[in-house]
């Protein structure tokens, strides 16, 4: 198993559900002799920053591609993020190809997620 730390830009979340995060590997074709695999996500930081006047909400879903289901919220799930601040998510979850992570928040643009992930590969 060989990691490496993936380059996730911030994301700014929309008042809709979105896909904000996937690590579908569409071509797996490599060099002569070496079979290579579907590489998947181990996030392990995730940080949600309101630069705003005002509270708001957000949350986030571990599923399938555009998914905001009831028992697939993942994190954030409606916590109130206070003005000109940030709340932090820690652990280690991985997220396969067909695992996307999905979210919204209460008001467009008004948060963004800063994700620290490893690629494995």
């Amino acid at each position: 198993m060989q990691t490496k730390l993936a380059n996730i830009p911030p994301i700014a979340l929309s008042a809709s559900a979105a896909n904000l995060l996937n690590c579908n590997v569409t071509a797996l074709t490599g060099p002569v002799g070496i079979t290579l695999t579907q590489p998947y996500l181990v996030i392990l930081h995730i940080r949600v920053v309101n630069n705003d006047s005002a509270a708001h909400t957000c949350k986030l879903f571990k599923g399938a591609t555009g998914a905001a289901a009831v028992g697939t919220e993942f994190a954030f799930a409606g916590e109130s993020i206070a003005a000109n601040s940030h709340a932090d998510w820690y652990g280690k979850a991985r997220f396969d190809a067909t695992d996307f992570l999905t979210g919204f928040a209460d008001t467009a643009n008004k948060l963004t997620l800063n994700i620290d992930a490893e690629i494995v590969f």
